[in-house]
This record gives C-alpha cells, structure tokens and sequence, in this order.
C-alpha cells in the first residue's frame, strides 16, 4: 500500500474522529464522503434512493435535523453535497460497473458515533495528538470513523486499477448502526439486490491486532424498544388515591422484565437500560419512560423475549390503571455467514503483509448488528454474505471513552478487501 494512501486514512479517521455525528445526522460525514466517492468517479446513490422512510426506526426529529445540519455548515461539510442529506437520509451506495461480464460485490461500512463524552485524560491518544471529539457528548467509540475510511480507502484502490476488474463492485456508507437502525431500510430500498457476495466488518471487538476473522457468527438478533407510562398525578399526601402512578407501573416492569424465563433455544438477554419518572416527592407520578432492549441468540429466541417484555409492560399498566406506549426504535435478526465466502477471505488475507494469523470462524456470543439484514436479503437471493473482524490494539473496550484503535489496523482493512475483491472481480 502506497505511503500516500495510508497516510490519508488516517488524516480521513482523525477528521471523523473529531466531528463525531450519531445516527441519521451523519450530514457533515456523508457529505465529505459522496465528494470523495465522485471525485473518484463512482455512481453514487443517496438519501431517499436508498433508504426506505417506511422501514426507518429511531429517526430525530426535524428540529435535531436542521441543528445538525446547521452545525455541519459551519464545520467542514462539502456544502456541494450537503443538500442531498439535509432530511436525514444520509445513507450512501457508491458503484463501480466495469460493464464488463463478472459478478456483483458489495461491501459495507458505517458511519455513526455514540451518546459519550469522550475522555480528556492526558495520556488518551486523540487528545495527545489533537484529535479528539469536539462535540461534547458524541464520541466514535466503536471504530465506525475507521470504518468508513477503510470505505474510502477501498474506493481509492478499486478506482485506481478498475481495468482488472470485471462486474460490479458496491460499497455502501450505512447510517445509525448503532441502536441497529439504519440497515433495515437500506435493505427494504434494495440496495443488495442483485449482490453476488456480500462482506461487512468491523475493526477491535476483541479480535488481537494483526489477526483477521473471516466469519462472525456471534451477532444476537434484538430489538430496542422506548416504553412511556402515562397515569394521573395527585398530592401524595392529601388525595393519593386519586392518582395512577406511572412510577410504579414502570418499576413493576423493570423488575419482572429481568425475571423473563430463558428459552431452551439458545441464549437471550434483556436489559432496562433507562428510566426516568416522577417530578417531586410528594406527587404520584403521572409519567414513567423506559428504555429497554432485548437479545437472542437466534431470531426466534428474541421473538419470545419480545413477546413476553411486551407482556409485562402491558400488564404492569394494567394493574396500576395506567396506560403505556411501545415505539420499536431499533432492531437486528441473526444470520450466520457462508463458509464458502469466509474460505475466500482465508485465501485473500493469509498474504497481506498486514495480516500475521487468520481465523476462518468465531462462533461466541458478540453484540448485535445490523449488517444481518443485508446479509439475509442476500443469502435469500442466493447470494452468499459474511462479516470480518480485524483485529486491533485497542486503548479501552469499545463504547468505552477511553475507546481507540491502533490505525494500522486500517491498513490491514483496505487490504484484505482489496484483495477480496481482486480475487471475486478479477477478469479471467
């Protein structure tokens, strides 16, 4: 890899890194990222051409739209791009057809941060270097800054020396991974419709630096839900009768959501994450919110731990006369990778001189994400799809403030993919 190249993927990650951008409000990102991508001199599709509204959870409001927007303006947004993001649809998918025979390739990355305050310490790296979050409360502490300069630098390699290729090559720029968000309406826009082999990945996770896994298959299904309780305030010490006390309806939820009985299916989860209720002492509390998620090994597993949360909300409202609300802002199904595909990414990574070991499978229980519904999608259409992890030394774990990477695990991103997609594309 040339010196030029790895040198813009990290001045790319540091720009990111310090204007941290959460779910569908990644407007300056995806801006700097559709001129970069027509620079070079790809199709790009935006917005509305590849994000189905219908299928979009946990979207902001318009007026946190419009500050981000604003915010965007004034802090190094590509204002010639900016306008195609400006309703929050800030989901990107970048082609390269050879017009030439061969198949189609897609590859996807995200863009997102996450609700932190980013550490201050002075041994932390970004704010050694000068590079850490500028925006109080939004920090890349996932690698989703890396991610999307891994995107970028792969669109550079590709463009470079497009005449080896054949068929098509797709890079997709998702949104709002975190709270698994964004994906499901890229699918239902169809954006891997057509896809022949499909590869996501993700930098850390556990996985030692210099070490590659080919196949993910740990990523529990789940669904994020926002609970409101809505009851009657009354003084608490004069009429407490005539109150319905959405405080205690939430509490009686909480604890029986933790209660949820396991399902010989596989492993599950469940968490109260959030709740607020109540405004003083002496009144009963007229309104309770909660936010809770759940988890399951398999689809069919968070299925049931779904159906029983919903359960136990509606029936704590019911015993304390008070009504409740369900909005799902967030959701992922299970979907494990195809080991035919996974072998291909053995074969592509074992040369790389940034690679030392690979791991052909992981199997433990991970996290969730998102990227399985465009891997069901295209496993459905006959398409074969994984997720890789490269590994890298990490500072602190991740969604940890004192979250960072070692960037040579970029290097090692661009690539393995690189090499992946010579080996999928090249012309016989």
């Amino acid at each position: 890899m040339e010196t030029d190249l790895k040198e813009q993927l990290v001045a790319w990650r540091r720009d990111f890194h310090r204007h941290p951008e959460q779910g569908f409000l990644e407007l300056r990102t995806a801006s700097i990222v559709a001129g970069e991508l027509d620079r070079l001199g790809y199709t790009l599709k935006t917005g509305l051409d590849v994000m189905d509204p219908d299928q979009m959870m946990g979207r902001p409001n318009q007026q946190a739209i419009e500050k981000q927007l604003e915010w965007a303006r004034q802090h190094g947004a590509n204002l010639e791009y900016l306008d195609r993001f400006q309703e929050g649809y800030t989901g990107i998918v970048a082609e390269w057809d050879t017009e030439k025979p061969g198949p189609v390739t897609t590859f996807r990355v995200d863009m997102d941060a996450l609700p932190i305050v980013e550490s201050d310490d002075a041994g932390h790296f970004p704010h050694q270097l000068g590079f850490r979050s500028t925006v109080h409360g939004s920090m890349h502490a996932c690698g989703h800054d890396a991610h999307t300069s891994i995107g970028l630098g792969l669109a550079v390699r590709i463009a470079e020396t497009a005449e080896a290729f054949g068929g098509k090559i797709r890079i997709i720029f998702q949104p709002a991974e975190e709270g698994t968000r964004g994906a499901k309406s890229m699918t239902a826009a169809g954006v891997v419709d057509g896809t022949d082999y499909f590869i996501a990945s993700h930098v850390g996770t556990g996985v030692p630096h210099r070490h590659v896994v080919a196949a993910s298959n740990g990523f529990m299904a789940t669904t994020k839900m926002n609970v409101t309780f809505r009851g009657t305030a009354s003084h608490a010490g004069a009429m407490p009768e005539e109150g319905q006390n959405a405080l205690l309806a939430a509490a009686n939820a909480t604890l029986n959501l933790h209660a949820i009985s396991r399902h010989s299916g596989g492993a599950s989860r469940v968490n109260v994450g959030e709740l607020h209720a109540g405004s003083g002492r002496n009144i009963v509390a007229d309104l309770a919110e909660m936010k809770i998620e759940t988890r399951g090994e398999t689809s069919d597993v968070n299925h049931y731990v779904r159906e029983q949360a919903e359960a136990i909300i509606k029936g704590a409202a019911a015993m304390y006369g008070v009504s409740c609300d369900l909005d799902i802002v967030g959701e992922a199904i299970s979907c494990k990778c195809s080991p035919e595909l996974a072998e291909i990414i053995v074969e592509c990574a074992a040369p790389s001189p940034f690679v030392e070991q690979v791991v052909l499978e992981d199997n433990a229980s991970a996290g969730s994400e998102d990227a399985t519904y465009f891997m069901q999608r295209v496993k459905e259409q006959g398409g074969l799809a994984t997720y890789c992890i490269f590994g890298t030394n990490l500072a602190a774990g991740h969604h940890n403030e004192k979250f960072d990477i070692d960037e040579e695990s970029m290097f090692a991103g661009v690539d393995v993919l690189y090499r992946v997609a010579q080996r999928l594309n090249a012309l016989k």
